[in-house]
């Protein structure tokens, strides 16, 4: 219950805010007594799509901590040996690929052996890996995790998503309304209101679907990055045994928090429609890719 109510609190402060903003901007009046006004509805569907994204980037690790129950650990305190490991790691994989600020380093509480890389920006990101990770996996399995995580935060992947997903919601919330507007003409002045508005929500829904496609497949085509990113920085050794013994713990997954399954580099393998709409490809096909690389 705390994670879904920290969820729908996050979404209404998203929600909240672009209706001030809109508000604002005068931006939310696209409906004339001539028709719509199509760039006064683009400008209204940029604001809302570009506002929900971006504010779900800058309060992405605020999320990913409260959500998964994260604990930072702060190398200027003691730490144990296998804490001051993961904290020099990480670091050690930040300076190789040339990062000013480094990574906030955390452990969340979960059987499942995973990870994850989050955060606004290249200098404010953070690396957490499960209890279940740590407990289960060597020294060199680790490295090539945290490596594929550093990747992540390197190549720029949280703001790419976001500008991809802010595209998408434009598209959406732009279609949407022009089809929910054209069904409301279909019935008489006095049901338009309601038919407008029911019509907005479920298109919203039907495209919001379709635009999630391109978005995972986006995200599955990152993961293949991060993997090869991964290799360059620990091995490509280390970056095989990581996804082998991710393999092996596939069972393991938290499915309770499929909101930040995007995040982890490891997924659950899925079929059909599920596949079109997993965050991660197959793990045998990414182990596949790594092994034939030179």
């Amino acid at each position: 219950m705390k994670r879904i109510g920290l969820f729908l609190l996050v979404n209404l402060l998203v929600l909240t805010t672009i209706v001030i903003v809109t508000s604002l901007l005068g931006v939310n009046h696209y409906i004339t007594s001539s028709g719509l006004d199509y760039y006064s509805l683009l400008i209204f569907a940029a604001v809302i799509g570009f506002s929900g994204s971006i504010i779900s980037l800058l309060l992405s690790k605020w999320m990913a901590r409260k959500m998964m129950n994260v604990r930072t650990l702060d190398p200027d305190k003691h730490l144990n040996s296998r804490e001051n490991q993961l904290v020099n790691t990480v670091h050690n994989l930040a300076r190789q690929v040339g990062l000013q600020k480094m990574p906030e380093v955390g452990i969340y509480p979960s059987p499942e052996v995973n990870a994850f890389a989050t955060g606004p920006s290249r200098n404010n990101s953070l690396v957490a890996v499960s209890q279940g990770l740590i407990d289960r996996m060597d020294r060199d399995a680790i490295e090539g995790v945290l490596a594929h995580e550093i990747a992540h935060v390197a190549n720029g992947d949280m703001v790419t998503m976001t500008l991809l997903q802010g595209v998408i919601n434009t598209f959406v919330v732009f279609l949407s309304r022009i089809i929910a507007y054209f069904a409301s003409m279909l019935v008489r002045e006095q049901a338009r209101g309601i038919v407008h508005f029911l019509s907005i929500i479920v298109f919203q829904i039907l495209l919001s679907i379709l635009g999630s496609i391109a978005v995972m497949a986006y995200s599955r085509r990152r993961e293949f990055a991060a993997d090869s990113g991964g290799a360059s920085l620990a091995g490509k050794h280390k970056m095989i045994k990581a996804l082998k013994s991710l393999k092996t713990t596939t069972r393991l997954i938290d499915n309770k928090q499929e909101a930040l399954a995007t995040f982890k580099i490891s997924g659950e393998k899925r079929k059909g429609l599920r596949q079109l709409l997993a965050t991660h490809p197959d793990l045998d096909e990414r182990i596949e890719r790594l092994e034939r690389s030179v």
